[in-house]
């Protein structure tokens, strides 16, 4: 999970170059697309993950991520309307959120895999 972490980080930091650097509208689409698709990939593998170990808050956990994929397609269909100050906000948002999620709630599972062997 770390390694996804990590390319989950480095995508956000490359939409974020692409921004500063005033790229074509397809590229920068082209970046947000891949943030999407690493997105979708690694809640998909941390939700099976917690629920093939069975973690209690595995449920709780799925919800979060719903909701910021829900945040992240909306911002980003809002932002391909409109000009790049949206998506500037949305790589401020993601970045707190990507942080605070992998130091904080998935601290949590780690640990309880940790406490079991799993992990």
């Amino acid at each position: 999970m770390d390694d996804q972490h990590a390319i989950i980080m480095d995508t956000i930091n490359d939409l974020y170059r692409v921004l500063m650097e005033d790229a074509s509208r397809d590229h920068i689409d082209t970046a947000l697309n891949r943030l999407i698709l690493f997105t979708e990939l690694h809640f998909s593998s941390e939700e099976r993950l917690l629920e093939q170990y069975g973690f209690p808050g595995a449920a709780e956990h799925q919800q979060v991520h719903q909701s910021l994929l829900e945040q992240i397609r909306e911002t980003t269909y809002r932002a391909q309307l409109s000009e790049d100050g949206e998506l500037r906000s949305l790589l401020s948002f993601l970045r707190g959120w990507y942080l605070n999620h992998i130091q904080e709630f998935d601290q949590l599972y780690g640990k309880w895999l940790n406490e079991r062997g799993i992990a």
